[in-house]
């Protein structure tokens, strides 16, 4: 789910298009609220990769498996969908030929209970009051959705109230929902958290998103006060991710996890408006949107009714399935029951509104090469004299792209013991576009992980850096958190920002490129001119994280000012 770029995008049709816890400063990327560049090694000026070991972990190999898990025959490997059952089963498949052992109770997969709710809103959405009226257009000025399990989900005249972002964090002494009366109203509130805007440096973590500013916790913060419904104002730039991005991940079938309550615990309507949108309510209301904004950014913000009420409906088709989790594992030789999980998504979004005649949403870069990553470096264990001592982990996860789903599902429900599994190292979007000289730490300074990687990149003569666009979230988009937030160190590291051969302007561009021709567009497809060196280049710099932590003893930990520091040190008191 999170993006960097690929050399096959600067097609002549796409040339020239942009594409798109813990108040200390120690934690999540906050190192990087200026952009500022961390290096941690002298790297010399030559533009030689390199010399890769022998070890089995090759672009070739890695390019044969993305271009099998990204074929059209996938089908874009949604759940619940054909795509599924082919990508499962070629992951388990290989693992098998690799000799590594069934890792879920005799078996490669591992069950995931998932319901999928196909909601089919209105075409269009009423304001009104006041002797105003405003309708709004699905797909052009909204996506709405719900999560409760029922065949029609109806809002009638629910007022609406404007929540700022929709944040309670008393660790920051902020509440948007001081003095509000929420309870069965809709809620209209902004992306991001109030360092983003960057007027405030003092304000949260700045411009490094916290958790606060993801829209899973805002939904979640919204039913615990009660409302109905909420609506997220999307803006391309603190979202980091452009509206067709939002119409791709939300329209049609959803896919949640199954509760005791069948969802009705969850607010009745949960969406997301355009920022045209949202400024025509604002004006519909009397009220100007840039006045609301500013004053949302600004300690002592008060919410304040719109006057308005929304009405509309969502039509839907339930189906309670189960997804699956690949897993499989390599015994270690003397602490078998100590592990290090290597983990990536499988899933991506399948089949979809068609663009340029194409509806199959691929999803070669995201994840299809993380998977392949996978493969490659469980080959490189395989291949090593010197097995590792303690179990190598191989898990591919489901739903990742609706939510983290199979990777909080297998937190919540391990395996293998929490407090016995030693770091989770994660890949979601290897690279695409040669060597690299950086490597990008998302989340850099969190845990002693980053001490490992470090040396890792020592060997291939490359420098460390966090990653430099904490405004994105990027910490809390993909499966290494779902297993930092049960305690597990997690490491997500990359090359990212400089090419070894055409510098950082370069891989500048192919990343904003690929935002916006192919990050969950059809574009996201296999291409065979593709320099897959820098995607083996990352792979083996964390198989060599892995050999270095399976040779060892002790367990990395979590840094003083990390907000996952106390979770795993309670879980370890009892190991």
């Amino acid at each position: 789910m999170h993006y960097f770029a690929l050399r096959g995008w600067l097609l002549p049709a796409a040339a020239g298009l942009l594409l798109a816890g813990c108040q200390g400063k120690t934690s999540s990327e906050s190192e990087t609220a200026s952009r500022t560049v961390i290096r941690d090694e002298t790297v010399s000026g030559d533009t030689a990769s390199v010399p890769a070991p022998k070890d089995g972990i090759t672009a070739a190999l890695i390019g044969q498996h993305i271009k099998v898990l990204a074929s059209d025959a996938f089908q874009g490997r949604r759940p619940f969908t054909p795509g599924e059952e082919k990508a499962t089963n070629y992951l388990a498949a290989e693992f098998k030929k690799l000799g590594l052992q069934p890792g879920a109770n005799g078996s490669y997969f591992q069950a995931v209970p998932l319901v999928e709710i196909a909601g089919k809103p209105d075409s269009t959405a009423t304001v009104a009051g006041n002797g105003k009226s405003l309708t709004l257009k699905y797909r052009q000025d909204y996506m709405f959705l719900t999560e409760r399990e029922v065949p029609t989900v109806g809002i009638k005249n629910s007022p609406l109230v404007f929540a700022g972002y929709g944040v309670t964090a008393p660790e920051y002494g902020w509440d948007d929902y001081a003095g509000l009366d929420v309870k069965g109203k809709t809620v209209v509130v902004l992306i991001n958290d109030p360092g983003n805007a960057g007027n405030d440096t003092t304000l949260f973590k700045g411009k490094a998103m916290t958790y606060y500013g993801r829209w899973g916790y805002k939904y979640e913060e919204a039913a615990r006060h009660g409302a109905t419904g909420i609506i997220i104002v999307h803006d391309t730039k603190p979202a980091s991710y452009p509206w067709t991005v939002v119409q791709s991940s939300n329209g049609g079938a959803k896919l949640h996890p199954q509760t005791a309550d069948h969802g009705a615990s969850k607010v009745a309507l949960e969406g997301w408006m355009t920022l045209d949108a949202a400024k025509r309510l604002f004006a519909a209301a009397g009220q100007s949107y840039d006045d609301a904004y500013t004053a949302a950014n600004k300690k002592g913000f008060k919410g304040k009714a719109f006057g308005l009420s929304l009405t509309t409906t969502l039509h839907n088709t339930i189906t309670r399935k189960t997804s699956k989790n690949v897993v499989a594992v390599l015994p270690g030789t003397t602490r078998p029951k100590e592990y290090i999980i290597y983990s990536a998504h499988w899933d991506h979004l399948g089949i979809g509104p068609a663009i340029a005649g194409d509806s199959i949403y691929n999803g070669a870069l995201d994840n299809a090469s993380g998977c392949a990553g996978l493969l490659a470096i469980a080959n490189g264990f395989v291949q090593a004299k010197e097995k590792p001592q303690r179990s190598i982990v191989f898990l591919a996860v489901t739903g990742e792209e609706q939510g983290l789903l199979g990777s909080d599902y297998y937190a919540q429900h391990p395996i293998f013991p929490v407090a016995s599994t030693v770091a989770d190292i994660n890949m979601d979007e290897l690279l695409a576009f040669g060597p690299m000289r950086d490597l990008t730490i998302t989340g850099y300074g969190q845990s002693e992980l980053d001490d490992y990687a470090r040396a890792a990149a020592k060997e291939q003569n490359r420098y460390v850096i966090p990653y430099q666009h904490p405004e994105t979230g990027s910490f809390y988009r993909s499966d290494h958190f779902s297993f930092a937030k049960v305690g597990i160190p997690a490491l997500y590291a990359s090359g990212s920002f400089e090419s070894r051969l055409h510098g950082k302007a370069f891989a500048e561009k192919q990343r904003k490129d690929f935002e916006e021709v192919a990050y969950h567009q059809p574009a996201d497809q296999y291409d065979p001119t593709w320099d897959l060196r820098g995607a083996e280049q990352d792979a083996r710099l964390l198989f060599r994280v892995g050999q270095q932590l399976a040779g060892e003893t002790t367990f990395p930990k979590w840094k003083d000012g990390s907000e996952f520091k106390a979770t795993r040190e309670k879980s370890m008191a009892g190991k």
